[in-house]
């Protein structure tokens, strides 16, 4: 059995933790084997497998950003796949590069994968390495709002505490400097309650 490997693209001068690692997947080694090649002067780590089941396995033992999957492939379909990598492994970026598109393909990998593009064979080296660096950046974007979104919350959440153990105390007053007035509160507990929040 053609198991997934590392392409020789992958033994750099970069230690592999510095770049994104890519897998491609397709049922053609030959066609893994011209992606790798294609893109060998982009920085990335490279991973092939032929089959749903060697890319899933490739998963499981490697940390991976991005999956660029085929649809029509034997005993499971890029849509197929890319469904369980969206369950599995929702951060990793997932593409369908497929030479024979069409529009039930298309929405099966929308529906199922959640795929960030559809993109059709043959594809132009440059517009694959440019999809997958937006692809990254969508990732990154994405995941930077779920945290600061995460932060805004827990914050809202520890103002409403400090609105409930000292009322009033989050509606700030003010003088006619625009100095801050606080009244009848322990500057110093306060502050140290803050502290201890922001730990």
């Amino acid at each position: 059995m053609n198991r997934s490997r590392l392409s020789p693209s992958f033994t750099s001068t970069a230690a592999p933790d510095d770049r994104h690692t890519i897998l491609f997947v397709d049922d053609e080694p030959h066609v893994v084997a011209g992606l790798c090649d294609a893109l060998r002067k982009q920085p990335y780590a490279f991973l092939t497998a032929t089959s749903g089941d060697e890319a899933l396995q490739a998963l499981i033992d490697n940390h991976v950003d991005v999956v660029v999957s085929d649809e029509q492939m034997p005993n499971m379909t890029g849509s197929e796949f890319l469904g369980i990598v969206r369950r599995k492994y929702p951060h990793t970026v997932r593409i369908v590069l497929t030479g024979h598109a069409s529009l039930d393909a298309a929405i099966r990998a929308i529906n199922e994968g959640e795929v960030y593009r559809f993109l059709t064979k043959p594809c132009n080296p440059s517009d694959l390495a440019y999809t997958i660096q937006q692809g990254l950046q969508f990732r990154d974007l994405t995941r930077e709002s779920s945290r600061l979104l995460s932060k805004v919350r827990r914050q809202k959440a520890f103002l409403r505490e400090l609105e409930e153990q000292h009322p009033g105390i989050t509606r700030v007053n003010a003088d006619e400097r625009g100095a801050i007035i606080i009244e009848d509160v322990d500057v110093d507990a306060l502050i140290r309650e803050i502290e201890q929040e922001n730990r």
